[in-house]
């Protein structure tokens, strides 16, 4: 058994220590997947790598998640990043409805609308149903895109074949991109 696996099972078992072994194995990776996500914001974010893994790590011990292997963890870990960048994002959009307020036409308001967090927004509801068709291929959305693993890495977190990937990659980035071209609606 892989050591980080191991350390899950006495984390989940209730070893507390077994939790500040895990964290100098994991961190270098979480940043890494913190790192992907962070490249697709925009400028002037003002999340940081190391805060984005600290509000997942905090989302997952207050939802008491208990993952059962690296595998498992590491899909945890993306997960509650998007999904503290989807909240972050939605806290933005709600500051800005609040703030200065000014009557403008409406072919002024258009341009104020912010395109990244649109995207952002369309993706989770893409994903979501993604999700309700195939989980696996949700999964490998977020091991490829936003973890950023290659097809090999995936496929070994995964338990699957390269070629299984490769295949479900190729058919979920078609998808998406159906499901997200704004003719299709």
């Amino acid at each position: 058994m892989h050591e980080i696996t191991e350390l899950l099972h006495a984390w989940n078992n209730g070893d507390k220590e077994a939790f500040n072994r895990l964290m100098p194995l994991v961190d270098p990776e979480l940043k890494k997947i913190a790192h992907n996500y962070m490249r697709q914001e925009r400028p002037g974010n003002i999340l940081q790598t190391t805060a984005l893994v600290n509000e997942a790590l905090i989302k997952i011990i207050k939802e008491q998640v208990k993952p059962e292997d690296r595998k498992q963890f590491y899909g945890f870990i993306a997960r509650r990043m998007r999904e503290v960048l989807i909240d972050y994002v939605r806290k933005q959009k709600a500051a800005k409805r609040g703030s200065e307020v000014r009557q403008v036409d409406m072919a002024q308001a258009e341009g104020f609308s912010s395109e990244k967090s649109k995207e952002i927004a369309l993706l989770e509801e893409a994903l979501a149903e993604l999700a309700t068709k195939d989980e696996r291929k949700v999964a490998i959305i977020e091991y490829r895109f936003f973890t950023g693993l290659s097809i090999e890495e995936t496929a070994n977190v995964m338990g699957l074949s390269s070629k299984t990937v490769q295949r479900d990659w190729d058919f979920a980035q078609a998808w998406l991109k159906a499901y997200m071209n704004p003719s299709n609606k």
